[in-house]
């Protein structure tokens, strides 16, 4: 028969020396909250169960699981991972991880006060948006620049500055849609502009272009194709071609250039050859061009605009400027990297062109140094080829050569046991192929190696 009197009084149990840690830690109030919600399990158990238990050990169950209701009641949604799919910009897991230069800027910046609208010479109220665009116009060679929070937005905002009310001219084949169902078509229509589609799927002209033009045009329109590739019977308008067209009409030239690549050379990495760079659609005299800053350029989620100082001075100037902008954590760490990038240090100290540059010979020696110790501990792991991924929407179908560690659980199934991974603390997110999970240490950091194996083999 259940005994309730075994069960402690709150105020017994918060004396208790784990409840008295629990409450420094997360508050009194979430404590007895957590306590009395034990209690009443505890209550709920021993009826169910028509049995008592010593006072001690009803102490302890109560403790156990106050213990654990408050660790996942503040346990934060957002969470660190580890990335052993080799997805190197991989939009679901936060895009580029960021470079020690930007998080030591981002602890730096974020610790006080900063001049983030303050004009320190003239000792009043400053400009918001100078921020970063000495060294985006020293990078990428335009007149002038401004950063707002996404590339979506950057385009959105291009497009209501220039062309609201007006026609943009766009080729069929560059009607985009990106991650999360967002569709070009949809932004140009929130950006007030009306859509004027030109050529077809696979072959646009620049006679197509011409023929659109009218009175009622704002601009024209590029936009890379960076989450596919048409292949075949096709035929695209040059650069060149489309910004003598913009010159002749005296009409802006807005593009769409996603993916942000801004390396100053390639470092050996065939996947980005073909991956337009935003110095190139500066120097060919696109008038405004938007960019990505978390994507290959490997900083902080933001839109990035440079081009001739006339349209983007329009840009800066508008209303939707202020909703669009971004806070001083994000200047601080595009900064940063930025600064690598003037350094020419970026392939070695910026983690996506790091991870895109990192030699297979290298990944193989983790890669049969992991496998050794996953059989150790009993599981079956091998060492395969496979190929790592740019991603991100940037590089479609780039494909980079890796040895993959594939291992099977001798009691789980493959989706079993990658479930498993996903539910360790920290989660560890890999991916199955051919009846196995295998891991790509491509986008590991070596120095998560060990604690990789200490998760893998507590599965």
């Amino acid at each position: 028969m259940s005994d309730f009197r075994v069960i402690p009084s709150i105020e017994q149990l918060r004396q208790r020396p784990a409840l008295l840690a629990l409450a420094a830690r997360y508050g009194e109030e979430p404590t007895v909250d957590a306590l009395r919600h034990a209690a009443s399990a505890l209550r709920a158990h021993l009826a169910t169960a028509g049995r008592s238990m010593p006072p001690a050990e009803a102490a302890e169950w109560i403790e156990d699981h106050a213990t654990s209701r408050l660790g996942h009641t503040f346990q934060p949604s957002l969470r660190p991972v580890i990335n052993a799919t080799g997805v190197i910009v991989h939009t679901n897991l936060g895009r580029a991880p960021l470079g020690a230069a930007a998080l030591t800027r981002m602890t730096a910046i974020g610790a006080g006060y900063v001049n983030l609208e303050y004009d320190l010479d003239a000792g009043r109220r400053g400009a918001r948006d100078i921020h970063a665009e000495a060294l985006l116009c020293r990078l990428t060679g335009a007149e002038a620049a401004v950063v707002v929070n996404n590339c979506a937005a950057a385009t959105m905002l291009a497009l209501s500055a220039l062309a609201r009310g007006r026609e943009v001219v766009i080729s069929r084949a560059e009607l985009v849609e990106i991650g999360g169902g967002f569709r070009v078509p949809d932004i140009m229509a929130q950006s007030g502009a009306r859509l004027r589609e030109v050529g077809t799927t696979n072959r646009t002209r620049i006679g197509d272009y011409a023929l659109a033009i009218g009175d009622r045009t704002g601009a024209l329109l590029r936009v890379h194709p960076s989450n596919f590739r048409i292949e075949g019977f096709t035929e695209r308008v040059t650069l060149g071609d489309i910004v003598a067209l913009a010159r002749r009409f005296s009409l802006p030239l807005i593009e769409d250039l996603g993916s942000g690549h801004c390396a100053s050379r390639s470092a050996g990495v065939a996947a980005l050859d073909a991956e337009p760079t935003v110095q190139q659609s500066v120097v060919a005299g696109v008038d405004v061009v938007c960019f990505s800053g978390d994507k290959l350029l490997g900083g902080p989620q933001a839109g990035v605009i440079v081009g001739r100082a006339e349209w983007v001075s329009r840009l800066r100037k508008h209303p939707l400027m202020r909703a669009l902008r971004v806070d001083k954590f994000t200047y601080a760490a595009l900064e940063a990297t930025l600064g690598e990038h003037l350094a020419d240090r970026a392939w070695d100290t910026v983690p996506v062109l790091r991870m895109a540059s990192l030699p297979i010979e290298a990944i193989a020696v983790r890669a049969e140094i992991l496998a050794g110790r996953l059989r150790a501990a009993g599981l079956t792991a091998s060492v395969v080829d496979g190929h790592s991924t740019i991603g991100g929407g940037s590089a479609p179908g780039s494909k980079l050569p890796t040895r993959l560690v594939a291992v099977t659980h001798p009691t789980l199934s493959p989706d079993a046991f990658e479930s498993a991974l996903r539910a360790l603390d920290p989660p560890v997110i890999a991916r199955i192929d051919q009846d196995r999970v295998v891991f790509d240490l491509r986008t590991v950091d070596f120095t998560e190696d060990e604690r990789l194996l200490r998760l893998i083999r507590g599965v």
